[in-house]
């Protein structure tokens, strides 16, 4: 299996908490000697993994990235299939509470999107796997652990997925600012998935026509839309309310 990077404190911490058998190797920043340093390394030695105090410069050869004094070398995760989630899905006894990026390429949008979506208990993310951001270690750094914890399904036809999610019984619930209906009037409660479209563009024809209701986030200012990942925040945090109540 291929090695990927992981770095920043709570991605770090995540995999080491969640994923501990994935990791190969730990690079920690020189002039750190605080309870967290102290703490992860006590880990490691236990698991019998190697780690190791380096130049800042070298870490920041390795990522792209604000690592924040720590890198880790890691088993690439497996990614979760169609059937991976179906599974899931049928056995659960908690309606589905679905998040879906049509084309969302920034991966800072991903990550962010991700953490929310652990906030409010979305039992996965689901997004095309053409066009659109994967989870790179960015996109995990954003995240802060959550993409340990919340799983991310990339599908190679979305449109038909969305079919499959309907046939499940999953209402289809998908925002964009020309809809009359406010989000404060849609239904939450029972198995939904939320369809945010991508950066700009929104969300492309056929999964707009998949969608069984289109709803928008209501605007009283001079700025006529939102970032989607905070635009994604708004609505899952109205569906939890509504789902808690």
């Amino acid at each position: 299996m291929s090695e990927e990077f992981v770095f920043g404190w709570h991605a770090v911490e995540a995999v080491l908490k969640r994923e501990s058998g994935r990791l190969q190797r730990v690079w920690i920043q020189t002039g750190r000697q605080d309870k967290r340093v102290k703490s992860i390394t006590s880990a490691l030695d236990e698991l019998g993994v190697r780690w190791e105090i380096v130049h800042r410069r070298e870490l920041d050869e390795r990522v792209g990235g604000v690592h924040q004094g720590v890198v880790a070398e890691v088993e690439a995760s497996r990614e979760w299939t169609e059937d991976d989630l179906l599974a899931q899905l049928a056995g659960s006894d908690k309606p589905p509470f679905l998040l879906v990026l049509d084309g969302v390429t920034d991966p800072h949008n991903l990550g962010a999107c991700m953490r929310t979506c652990d906030a409010v208990g979305v039992q996965a993310v689901i997004a095309p796997k053409d066009k659109s951001a994967s989870l790179t270690a960015v996109a995990r750094k954003v995240a802060c652990g959550a993409a340990e914890s919340v799983p991310f399904v990339r599908v190679t036809n979305l449109a038909r997925f969305l079919r499959t999610l309907k046939d499940q019984g999953v209402w289809l619930i998908g925002a964009a600012g020309e809809a009359e209906v406010t989000l404060y009037q849609a239904d939450f409660k029972g198995p939904v998935a939320l369809v945010m479209g991508a950066e700009g563009a929104g969300m492309r024809r056929l999964t707009r026509e998949h969608c069984d209701q289109l709803i928008n986030i209501p605007m009283l200012g001079q700025v006529d839309s939102l970032n989607v990942s905070v635009a994604t925040g708004v609505c899952l945090y109205e569906a939890l309310r509504q789902r808690l109540g």
